[in-house]
């Protein structure tokens, strides 16, 4: 593209017509789709959407995480004119990726958001694309798992957060961010054996089998054990990648519900990302993002950071070339 084709960019969102492609729109105006991909419902010839879950009536805490697909989209035009760092390979040019806008709920209607979820979902896979979900609060997740396993079966998780979400809760038609892991487990679509969860540190007696590996661990092994660590325990099982903004420290990621200190920084989130590269990843979602408390926008630009590196590791195993 020529630099004075790249100076008429504007509203690529709306504009654009190949799904693949870098975008050189200016940064700072135009419509803020997810990464400058189109805005469609069409997905037709789709390999990746993006979509938003702007719930967040499941928490223990703080709300405000509704306004968290909305802000990193906004915070992603950053990095829309650019290939990934650290990937050797451009991601938004190798494959069709298009934002498939948000889910639409009765915010009024509680009770029928998870079904409406996990049928939203359900369809991306159906039209044969992987998703990446912006949330929303973390119970969103237990829908989206469900989508997934009843098209691939049980499936390992990968889960970054502070917290286990495995506390006991068998009451299937309560919506919380603080249970969803153990009913995915007691539903049987997430192998607790072949999963791990990175960055824990709030206590929960009953972790249900998942390996581990705490956040004092992270910052006592360093990026590459742990990335040693992640991969036995994965191996090759079909993966869904799960990624609480809370397993950042504060300092890093403080518009959140439930902050707590000790946590990741934003250079070990990337360099562990990164360096599991090669596992069989079916999708992700990167939730728990509050806007609200954090006036820097640093929370919404990690995010949309995650969101990249989840993009980029869905296309490792599927690219062309070596």
């Amino acid at each position: 593209m020529s630099l004075e084709d790249a100076k008429k960019q504007v509203d690529q969102a709306f504009t654009r017509q190949d799904l693949r492609g870098l975008s050189f729109e200016n940064t700072f105006g135009g419509a803020t789709s997810f990464l400058r991909r189109r805005y469609t419902k069409d997905l037709t010839g789709v390999d990746l959407a993006i979509t938003g879950v702007p719930f967040d009536q499941a928490v223990t805490n703080r709300p405000g995480t509704r306004f968290g697909p909305r802000e990193i989209r906004e915070a992603s035009a950053l990095q829309s004119p650019d290939a990934p760092y650290g990937w050797g390979y451009d991601p938004l040019s190798e494959f069709a990726i298009a934002d498939y806008g948000d889910l639409a709920f009765d915010y009024a209607d509680v009770p029928a958001f998870p079904a409406a979820l996990q049928a939203h979902i359900a369809g991306i896979l159906q039209a044969g694309a992987a998703s990446v979900t912006l949330g929303g609060d973390h119970s969103i997740t237990l829908a989206i798992l469900k989508a997934y396993a009843e098209k691939f079966g049980p499936l390992s998780v990968l889960q970054f957060d502070a917290h286990t979400d495995t506390w006991v809760d068998d009451n299937m038609d309560r919506i919380d961010h603080g249970t969803f892991m153990y009913k995915a487990v007691k539903l049987g679509i997430v192998d607790p054996a072949r999963s791990v969860q990175v960055g824990i540190r709030t206590d929960n007696p009953d972790t249900m089998g998942f390996h581990i590996i705490d956040a004092p661990r992270v910052h006592e092994a360093g990026n590459r054990a742990v990335c040693d660590e992640i991969r036995a325990v994965l191996g090759d099982h079909p993966t869904y990648v799960t990624f609480d903004i809370d397993c950042l420290d504060p300092a890093f990621a403080p518009g959140t519900g439930t902050p707590v200190w000790g946590g990741l920084s934003s250079a070990q989130a990337a360099a562990i990302l990164r360096g599991i590269r090669g596992i069989d990843l079916l999708g992700g979602d990167v939730v728990e993002v509050s806007p609200p408390f954090d006036t820097t926008g640093a929370t919404a630009i990690a995010g949309a950071h995650v969101a990249m590196e989840l993009i980029s590791l869905w296309g490792w195993t599927r690219r062309g070339g070596t």
